[in-house]
């Protein structure tokens, strides 16, 4: 998912989470100049673009100043400590995932804004958290790209500024992340950790544009320049957790798109970057982050079933270095109707055409704005019983910690309210008796 920034609100926002996403939202920013934009006009995105304008609460904390941070070469350096636990490695088994050595379905979610955290103590908390819930799998942005000098306090992982990109793998660069995955092997959490984003949110692909010389998301997936950077920094991160079993799965990206492009450069560079990844790390599974557009399965004619975006979902799910499959659900932001029947039968559709594969889908993102308990409790019981289906992380999680609640982006669910005992408690225990 995506999220648009009320600007003046950001003006307040120096404290508690530091950066932002699509999906995401969060309480320090990496840089408003960069990393928000103002809401676009109607004409900048399709009827299927996932955008969303909101506001940020204000928050404070101490933060360390972005000036003191090392100005880290893309050779980055390792974690003090290294992120090995106990426990096997998460895998897959026909179109289901073992998961600690058992097979089963799981529930998760996603929050963008963990990574950016600056008390380890809140981390704990979420983590905890979502263990005490059955929440077995966390999705995080494993980026942030900045390409303009940052304030003081400001969390970035990656700098675009000077002649070089550089890695931060300071205090407020990486490390962060490390404390992250420190955590999730403390509670028992798995993590899906992402690369780059298609939006502009913390960076995303815009953040190479000037340096390699380009102007677009569609040049970027071609760009020798864009591709030779990204696959550094994909190297810095996975190299730094390659055999820590908190690791779920890498993911090449937040929502990748290529508008426009025939669907065979998409499908190219997944093939490629899943390559490489597996040639750094074979323990662990990797996917795609996508939405799940291009799918001839049930095919209704709307939007997200068409080939608009260049990409074909199963030809990218049967790439071989590809071992399970991602897709999102926002029938708001597509232009679909009705939201509770539609979503159900994008699903389905999706697991019939995983179970096909023989790989496991995951509806990796989803979330409706109204009577949400009803249609996306729905949504949930109809991927837990569709064959294909293995997984489902609703969007967003949301939590109280040292400086209030976590941002609600109108998708937000927050721990302990009514609609996570709907979503989560309730979803948790029909999977136990399935």
């Amino acid at each position: 998912m995506r999220l648009l920034f009320n600007l003046a609100a950001l003006a307040a926002v120096i404290p508690f989470v530091l950066g932002q996403d699509d999906c995401s939202v969060s309480y320090v920013y990496a840089d408003v100049s960069s990393s928000v934009e103002a809401a676009p006009s109607s004409a900048a995105y399709p009827a299927g673009s996932s955008t969303l304008a909101t506001s940020v609460k204000a928050s404070s904390s101490a933060v360390v100043s972005a000036s003191s941070l090392p100005a880290a070469s893309s050779a980055s350096t390792q974690p003090a400590s290294s992120y090995t636990a106990a426990g096997s490695y998460p895998t897959t088994s026909g179109t289901s995932f073992v998961i600690d050595g058992e097979k089963s379905y799981f529930a998760g979610t996603n929050s963008y804004w963990i990574g950016f955290l600056t008390n380890n103590d809140d981390v704990d908390t979420v983590m905890q958290h979502l263990k005490e819930s059955g929440l077995e799998v966390l999705r995080v942005w494993g980026f942030n790209d900045v390409n303009t000098t940052q304030s003081s306090g400001t969390v970035y992982y990656q700098s675009f500024i000077g002649d070089e990109p550089t890695i931060n793998t300071g205090p407020d660069g990486l490390q962060r992340l490390d404390y992250v995955v420190k955590s999730a092997e403390a509670h028992g959490i798995k993590l899906i950790i992402n690369f780059v984003n298609n939006w502009t949110d913390y960076g995303g692909m815009a953040a190479y544009f000037n340096w390699a010389g380009i102007s677009s998301n569609q040049e970027w997936y071609n760009n020798t320049k864009a591709q030779g950077q990204y696959q550094k920094y994909i190297k810095a991160v996975v190299s730094r957790y390659s055999d820590s079993s908190a690791v779920f799965a890498w993911e090449l990206a937040n929502e990748p798109r290529c508008n426009g492009c025939d669907t065979s450069i998409m499908t190219t560079w997944i093939a490629d970057t899943s390559k490489y990844i597996k040639s750094l790390d074979s323990k662990h599974m990797v996917t795609t982050g996508e939405e799940g557009f291009g799918l001839d399965t049930g095919d209704d004619g709307s939007y997200p079933y068409t080939y608009t975006e260049g990409t074909d979902f199963v030809a990218n799910c049967a790439v071989p270095d590809i071992d399970f499959c991602t897709y999102h659900l926002y029938p708001s932001s597509w232009s679909v109707s009705p939201a509770q029947a539609w979503g159900n039968s994008w699903i389905e559709n999706h697991g019939k055409a995983c179970a096909k594969l023989g790989k496991p889908c995951v509806l990796e993102e989803f979330g409706f704005e109204t009577d949400r308990c009803t249609i996306e409790s729905s949504w949930e019981a109809t991927s837990l019983q569709s064959a294909g289906n293995a997984g489902d992380m609703y969007w967003q999680y949301g939590d109280t910690l040292s400086n209030g609640q976590t941002s609600d982006d109108g998708f937000t669910v927050y721990y302990g309210s009514d609609l996570f005992d709907c979503l989560v408690t309730v979803h948790v225990e029909a999977i136990d008796a399935a």
